[in-house]
Parts: C-alpha cells; structure tokens; sequence
C-alpha cells in the first residue's frame, strides 16, 4: 500500500496559491438546467440498441476467456530522483523568496571608442594605395623582354664529373681475383718485468 510519502508532491508555487486562494473573488453564476427528453425514433434505437447488449451479454462464451494475473507494481524514485527534486524546490523557493529590494541600481554606459592617429594613418595609407591600383593606367607601362640564360659547366666541374665517373667505373669494374689472401694474427702483449714492479710499486 502507497504511503504519503509515495504520493506526488505539489510544487510550491500551485501551493501557496491554493492556500492563499479566497473564495470570495469567485463571482455567483446560475446554472441552466435542460432536460432535452429523446423523441419516439431514438427512444427506440436506444431500447433496441440496449437489447442487443445485453442479449450479447447472454449469449457470451465465458471459456473462451484466458486467465491472467495482475501485479501491481509501486515505481519508487531513485535516489537521483529524489535530489533533482529537492534542488528544483529549493530554487524555486529561493527564486519566489528573492527580495528585489536588495539589487543596486545601475546606469549603463556606452563608451564610443575612437580609433587612434596611428590607425588613422594606417587607414589613410591604405585607402591611397587601394586609390592608386583602381586608376592605374597601363598605357605608361613599357614593354620588357625577357632573356633566358643557360648557364654552363665550368672546365673544372666537368674535369671533376670526369674523375668521378672514372672512379665509379674502376669500382664497378674491379675484379675481386687479383686480391691476395691474408690471416690475421691476434697479439696479446704480456707486460715486462718493469712494468709489472711498477704496478706494484703504484699499489
């Protein structure tokens, strides 16, 4: 069974109205009744429409009927649900609660702000320059050719592209069988006698 915590909660602005509600601001109205009785034809319809109910109430087949069960299931909040509500009633309360008489008055300002002498000049040079290109006349441009030059290998690049090709012909050309056969030998020098009274005379 829902307990009186389960039930919904009322927002507190609707509740302060209705507690706050009088009933002398209602205003007296008179109510009109009209007792419009059916004619003969739809007197009959509905006698005959009634007899066909409940002559299908009769003759209905009770075993066709499924079984089923009811669950009753109570959908309690969570907790995020419980503290979104608290948070929207307590600003709802600080809202209606604010107290306007508490703000400062305040005058707003509009400041036009001028631009400088070097944005002005700045401004100008550009506005010369945009000026000169829109008149600009081409007719005083003189007619320039353009000459192409090729510029050649020194003598000593080329004698150095010479060497350079011969030495990499020489290495490609090289043949690997006029190479002599040679064995290493590994020497382990072992110290002198002088070297080794001076190491212990070091110690």
């Amino acid at each position: 069974m829902a307990t009186v915590k389960d039930l919904p909660k009322v927002d507190s602005t609707i509740k302060n109205q209705i507690e706050g509600f009088s009933a002398d601001k209602l205003k007296h109205t008179e109510t009109a009744e009209k007792g419009a009785l059916p004619s003969k034809e739809e007197y009959v319809a509905v006698k005959a429409e009634k007899q066909e109910h409940n002559n299908q109430i009769k003759d209905f087949d009770a075993t066709k009927l499924k079984r089923a069960s009811t669950t009753t299931k109570i959908a309690m909040p969570t907790k995020e649900d419980v503290e979104s509500e608290k948070k929207l009633n307590a600003h709802l309360d600080a809202v209606s609660g604010f107290n306007t008489s508490q703000l400062k008055h305040a005058e707003t300002k509009e400041k036009v702000i001028l631009p400088g002498k070097e944005d002005i000049e700045t401004e100008r040079c550009h506005q010369n320059i945009f000026t000169r290109l829109v008149s600009f006349d081409k007719s005083e441009m003189k007619a320039t050719e353009t000459q192409e030059k090729a510029l050649l290998p020194s003598q000593s690049d080329i004698e150095g592209e010479k060497k350079e090709q011969d030495l990499r012909k020489s290495v490609e050309s090289f043949d690997a069988s006029k190479l002599k056969n040679c064995e290493t030998v590994v020497k382990n020098p072992l110290p002198t006698k002088e070297v080794i009274a001076a190491e212990k005379a070091a110690k």
